[in-house]
């Protein structure tokens, strides 16, 4: 269902009785759905012509290791490299880890960045720096939220800023949940932060893979019959009729109950979110897992008019590791059943299915972990975290393929060259967008903030 990032988790199947009042059904009193649907239609000035019109972030979270993905060690002793060889891909010259068959035959539309750096091994406060493309202050926290000084907004919030909606839907979402710490800590740099609520990306925390699968808050509730949920909506423009204007906040809150009601009544809407009109071959081609649904299901909403998607990677029961990236323990034994084929699979299902239908030029597709994994396994067969060097790929949204930019040392373990960090990330997706670094936002004070302190990585466009 859509929920504010900072609501909590809920599911798709159905809606809790808080949820209902949270999101408001078709209330007399109010909806509150329009709160989710605000944005505002002022663009910052852009810098340059866009190459890429959506953005779809592959999300892999927990940290994938750079050994077993784009950076592999084969001269390095075991210890380091692992028991997984290097295979050559496409590109020549360029190799990828054994466990990446599919995604080797792609390379030649793909930019890898092997000397990714964040200098922090948290989860919580590494992620932020990749979320948002600001360090967060102290680094190497660890279960910490969205608090001062920590505010920065995501990706997905600049780009609601940016861009109004198109059409019915917000021109962010995340799914199919938030990220989050033991405990359901969610990591800060998931929101709009100083920005303000409005601007928050919209979160579907679903199960696309289930059998069941809709999202209830695009649809009426059973008990809510067509003849009724238009009766209140007639009572509800009379209302508004009779109710006094006291500023362009209050047009705008107009505005967003039509977009509501919207969402609600439109039936290409929530053809967006019909998996079944997918044909089952499509289906498992990106895999039936919930994380390679999700990313399914972003391709959808890219093709419904959401310009940036954020694929969160969900942990799996009784799996080591919780079914994450996160690989302390029996690393390799994960890698090879679990992870890494679900992750080769639909990742090169989504760059092939992007290609096909013609949206592989328009559409940027990050694939990104918080950090990468220590270069040596520890005492439980497992790597640990590790922000010193990492890798990161890029495709499409006017992105050359064939590239690898960076280089890490014989271990994998720190940058030799080609540092890149994550502001000059943020600053590379936002020009592909048609949008200079220097963009300023402005919080709900009107302090300016710009849209990236980093550098556009020339060496990958």
């Amino acid at each position: 269902m859509l929920s504010m990032l900072d609501r909590g988790p809920t599911l798709c199947d159905g809606l809790t009785r808080r949820e209902a009042l949270r999101i408001g059904g078709i209330g007399l009193g109010g909806l509150s759905l329009p709160q989710l649907l605000r944005s505002q239609t002022a663009r910052a000035e852009t810098g340059a012509a866009p190459r890429a019109k959506n953005v779809i972030i592959f999300g892999l979270v927990g940290g994938p290791a750079q050994h077993e993905t784009w950076d592999p060690k084969p001269e390095a002793p075991v210890e380091v490299r692992g028991e997984f060889g290097a295979i050559a891909t496409r590109t020549p010259g360029l190799y990828v880890g054994e466990l990446m068959p599919k995604t080797a035959q792609l390379t030649h539309k793909i930019a890898v960045l092997r000397a990714v750096v964040t200098r922090d091994n948290a989860h919580s406060s590494s992620g932020y720096q990749l979320l948002t493309g600001v360090p967060h202050v102290p680094p190497n926290a660890e279960s910490v939220t969205a608090k001062a000084p920590n505010l920065a907004p995501s990706w997905g919030a600049m780009v609601r800023y940016l861009r109004p909606s198109r059409g019915q839907l917000p021109s962010a979402v995340t799914l199919p949940e938030h990220i989050w710490n033991d405990g359901n800590f969610p990591w800060p740099g998931q929101d709009a932060g100083l920005l303000g609520r409005k601007y928050d990306p919209w979160l579907l925390t679903c199960d696309p893979s289930a059998a069941t699968f809709k999202p209830p808050a695009l649809t009426l509730p059973d008990e809510i019959p067509s003849r009724r949920f238009e009766s209140r909506r007639s009572l509800l423009a009379e209302l508004e009729h009779r109710r006094t204007p006291i500023g362009a906040a209050e047009d705008q809150y107009g505005d967003d109950v039509q977009q509501a009601f919207g969402v609600l009544a439109t039936g290409a809407t929530r053809r967006a979110f019909d998996l079944d009109l997918e044909t089952p071959q499509t289906r498992d081609r990106y895999g039936r897992s919930r994380f390679a649904q999700s990313v399914l299901l972003a391709r959808r909403l890219v093709e419904a008019g959401v310009s940036l998607v954020q694929v969160n990677w969900t942990r799996i029961a009784d799996q080591p590791n919780q079914g994450g990236w996160d690989t302390h323990a029996t690393h390799n034994a994960a890698c090879k059943n679990l992870l890494m084929p679900i992750m080769d699979q639909c990742y090169s299902a989504l760059i092939e299915d992007l290609d096909q239908r013609g949206l592989l030029d328009d559409t940027l597709v990050v694939w990104m972990g918080e950090f990468g994994r220590t270069p040596r396994f520890n005492a439980n067969a497992g790597r640990d975290h590790w922000g010193n060097a990492f890798s990161l790929a890029l495709c499409g949204g006017g992105i050359r393929g064939g590239v690898a930019h960076g280089q890490s040392d014989a271990h994998a373990a720190y940058p030799v060259s080609g540092i890149v960090e994550p502001a000059d990330l943020c600053a590379t997706v936002f020009h592909q967008l048609g949008y200079a670094p220097d963009t300023l936002l402005h919080d709900q004070l009107g302090r300016p903030i710009p849209l990236s302190r980093g550098r556009i990585i020339q060496e990958v466009l």
